[in-house]
C-alpha cells in the first residue's frame, strides 16, 4: 500500500491531518517518507543547496567557524555540529578550510545530526572517521562550547497553516474529496492569531520555534554560536509558502506523498524570539551580505586566477550564491549566540 493510500485510510478513519502532520508523514514516514527512503540532492536530483553550488560556500562557513572559535578564546575543546548535513559536502568543505588553523581542527569534536539513513550513508562515505552521528541535538554531548551550522534545515521543519476567513481564522488541513483524492480543506480554529484581511495565510511552525529554544538554552549554558542559513523571512509576515519540488520543478504538494521534497519558509523572527527568551543573543543578515563580509568576492577571484579555464563557471556560481535574483536576498544567515559577545560577520552593524 502506497503512502498516499495509507494516509487516505488514516484520514477516513480519524479525520483530516494538519499540514504539519502531512509534511511529517511525507518526509519521514519510515517506509515511504522522502528523507527516509529517496532524498535526491544536486543538479540531477530534486533540489540543489548552496554547498553543492560551489565549494566557496562551505569554505567560507569554515572561515566563519574558525573566526568564531578564535573570538571565543580558542577553547581547547569545543563541539562542532552540523544539523541536516545533506550529503556531507558542507562539512567536508568546512573541515578542509579548517586546515588554515590546525588548532581549530584539533579542538573540534565533530558531530552530524541526521535522521535520514540514506543521507547518513553518503555522509559517512565522504567524511569517514572525521565525525560522529546523532539522530537529534539532544544526543550530542553538552558541557563544551558549541559551534553549530545548519543549512536548509529550518525549511524542512513542518508548519501548520491558518487561513483568515470572513468569520475568523480556520486551519487548513488535508482531507479527502468526494472522489477519494487528497484535498485541502478548512476546519474551525481557535488559535490566538493576529487580525488580518480575509484570505491571508498564517504559518506557525512549533518545531522551528522549539529548535530556536533548544539552541538558545544550549548556547547560554555551554557558550558558543549557531549559524542557521535558509530561505525565509526576516520579519513577521503572512503567506502560504508550502511547496513541493521534483526535479527542480514545483508540483502539487498533494500529488505524490513521499516522492517530493516538501518545505516551508523559515520563520526567522519566531526562531530568534524563542532563542532570546532563553537568554541568547541573535542577529540576521541576507546570505549575500554574510558571504560578502567573509570575502566571497575575493575567494572567487582567487579561484579564477588559479583556474582561468573555469572563470565563467565560477562567476555563475558566485552569482547563484549572492545575486539578488538568486539565493542572495531570499536566503538569510541567522546567528544565535551566548551572551557577552557577537560572532564574526554579525559584529559590524
Amino acid at each position: 500500500m502506497s503512502l498516499r493510500d495509507r494516509l487516505a485510510a488514516q484520514i477516513a478513519q480519524t479525520g483530516p491531518l494538519t499540514v504539519a502532520q502531512y509534511m511529517t508523514a511525507c518526509l519521514h514516514d519510515p517506509r515511504d517518507g522522502y528523507y527516509a527512503t529517496r532524498p535526491a540532492l544536486g543538479e540531477d536530483g530534486d533540489f540543489i543547496t548552496a554547498p553543492l553550488v560551489s565549494q566557496m560556500f562551505g569554505e567560507l562557513i569554515g572561515v566563519w567557524a574558525i573566526s568564531a572559535w578564535q573570538a571565543m578564546g580558542a577553547p581547547e575543546r569545543f563541539t562542532l555540529v552540523e544539523m541536516g548535513p545533506g550529503d556531507g559536502t558542507l562539512m567536508g568543505d568546512l573541515l578542509r578550510a579548517g586546515r588554515l588553523s590546525p588548532g581549530f581542527l584539533k579542538a573540534a569534536d565533530v558531530w552530524l545530526v541526521e535522521t535520514s539513513e540514506p543521507l547518513a550513508t553518503l555522509q559517512a562515505q565522504r567524511l569517514g572517521q572525521a565525525a560522529r552521528w546523532a539522530r537529534s541535538l539532544d544526543e550530542v554531548p553538552g558541557g563544551e562550547p558549541t559551534i553549530l551550522v545548519a543549512n536548509e534545515l529550518l525549511d524542512c521543519l513542518p508548519a501548520r497553516q491558518f487561513v483568515r476567513t470572513a468569520t475568523g481564522w480556520a486551519e487548513q488541513v488535508v482531507g479527502l474529496g468526494e472522489d477519494g483524492a487528497l484535498r485541502f480543506g478548512l476546519v474551525p480554529a481557535a488559535a490566538p492569531l493576529p487580525d488580518a484581511r480575509e484570505g491571508v495565510v498564517c504559518e506557525i511552525s512549533a518545531p522551528q520555534e522549539a529548535l530556536g529554544a533548544a539552541l538558545g538554552e544550549r548556547l547560554v549554558r555551554d557558550g558558543g554560536a549557531a549559524l542557521l542559513i535558509d530561505y525565509g523571512r526576516d520579519r513577521p509576515g503572512f503567506g502560504d509558502t508550502l511547496q513541493a519540488l521534483v526535479r527542480h520543478e514545483r508540483t502539487d504538494p498533494l500529488a505524490c506523498p513521499g516522492e517530493a521534497d516538501l518545505t516551508v519558509h523559515a520563520d526567522f523572527p519566531a526562531v530568534r524570539a524563542a532563542a532570546e527568551r532563553m537568554g541568547a543573543g541573535s542577529a540576521i543578515l541576507t546570505q549575500a551580505m554574510f558571504l560578502a563580509r567573509l570575502g566571497v568576492g575575493e575567494r572567487a577571484e582567487a579561484l579564477m586566477r588559479a583556474r582561468p579555464d573555469r572563470s565563467e563557471t565560477i562567476g555563475r556560481q558566485l552569482n547563484r550564491l549572492v545575486g539578488g535574483d538568486q539565493m542572495g536576498d531570499l536566503f538569510k544567515a541567522c546567528c544565535l549566540y551566548s551572551p557577552g559577545w557577537t560572532p564574526p560577520a554579525f559584529d559590524e552593524d
